[in-house]
């Protein structure tokens, strides 16, 4: 069956690998991605109790991710775990993801693959950095950035409420914008890593300041851009209005409402 004969996802498919208690990464592409899209989830998982050998076993283990999908074939699939590629390196996460790819027969981005897409497009090599990561994961993606050749020029954190890689998930984009003040102007691009802190509402593409990028927005671009469904690197394009138009209704509180 052709896309376009779909009731849903008349536009393409795409598939999302998502970290098992992550509640961040579906509420984001939903705004980010065309209502002509379908999401269609995977749960990445591990039972280890150890913060960095589970993210480290999403990627590992990423099969049997995509086995849960049976027959079902992506236009595109998304891992949508950033420190998962930082515990693992350049080098393995793109074999990981090339035996992937030959044994499913779909594309597969990587979030991180996706930020370095984008940093591309927009000729960044001096970077600053926002992290809500623990202490060693913290190392392992600065020294990840170096080593695809990025020139790290700031490095500002924003504190997980504990030591365990799943309290990121309590962090806000306000906690976000935070570090986003600390951010002085000596970088191409400043990128807000991790997929489970919300990020959106603090994406700036255009200005006196550098723009703003996270691994979410990037990998949903990058997505869209295979598929042909618009520019989200262009802040003044129709898909970058649009997804702006739903983040402002995603994130709009109502009123209280009076007592009767």
């Amino acid at each position: 069956m052709r896309a376009s004969e779909y009731d849903y996802g008349r536009l393409g498919r795409f598939g999302i690998g998502v970290p098992q208690a992550n509640p961040t990464v579906e509420a984001e592409f939903a705004i980010l991605c065309s209502p002509g899209v379908s999401l269609h989830v995977t749960r990445l998982t591990s039972a280890d109790p150890d913060g960095a050998v589970r993210v480290r076993d999403y990627l590992e283990q990423l099969p049997t991710a995509l086995q849960a999908y049976d027959q079902l074939k992506p236009d595109v699939f998304g891992f949508a775990c950033t420190a998962s590629s930082y515990l693992v390196r350049p080098a393995r996460e793109a074999d990981l993801v090339q035996e992937a790819k030959a044994r499913f027969g779909y594309p597969i981005l990587t979030a991180t693959g996706a930020i370095a897409w984008a940093l591309a497009k927009l000729e960044v090599r001096r970077l600053a950095l926002i992290s809500p990561y623990p202490p060693k994961l913290l190392k392992a993606g600065c020294a990840y950035w170096t080593e695809r050749g990025f020139d790290l020029v700031q490095v500002v954190t924003v504190e997980p409420r504990s030591a365990d890689t799943r309290s990121i998930y309590a962090l806000s984009s306000a906690d976000g914008a935070a570090a986003l003040a600390k951010i002085d102007q000596g970088a191409d691009a400043v990128l807000i890593s991790g997929t489970g802190m919300p990020s959106l509402p603090l994406i700036r593409l255009e200005g006196d300041s550098p723009p703003v990028l996270s691994s979410n927005f990037c990998l949903a671009a990058q997505m869209s851009d295979m598929l042909d469904l618009g520019d989200l690197l262009d802040a003044g394009s129709t898909a970058s209005r649009a997804w702006r138009g739903r983040c402002r209704a995603a994130t709009a509180f109502p009123s209280p409402q009076p007592a009767h």
